[in-house]
C-alpha cells in the first residue's frame, strides 16, 4: 500500500441528539441567532448554529481536554 500523507478520514455519519432546553436557555439561543445575522448578514437556524457552539465549548475547556489527554494515553506501570 502507498505511504499516502493523509490518513483515513474519520467516520463523519452525522448524529442525531435531542435535547430539551429551558425557556430562558431558547431565548438566549434565540437571541444568539439573531446577532449572529447581524453579525454575518446570514440567517442561521438555532439548530444549525448549536453543534459549532457546542465545539468551540470543548475546545476551549482546558480541563475537559487535560482529561482527555490522560485518559487516551497508554497507562504506563
Amino acid at each position: 500500500m502507498p505511504d499516502l500523507k493523509l490518513s483515513k478520514l474519520p467516520d463523519r455519519t452525522p448524529v442525531k441528539i435531542t435535547v430539551t432546553v429551558t425557556p430562558e436557555l431558547n431565548k438566549a439561543l434565540q437571541a444568539y441567532a439573531e446577532l449572529y445575522r447581524e453579525t454575518y448578514g446570514e440567517a442561521e437556524p438555532v439548530a444549525e448554529l448549536i453543534p459549532y457552539m457546542l465545539e468551540s465549548f470543548l475546545a476551549a475547556d482546558r480541563g475537559f481536554a487535560k482529561a482527555r489527554r490522560e485518559r487516551s494515553s497508554p497507562k504506563r506501570g
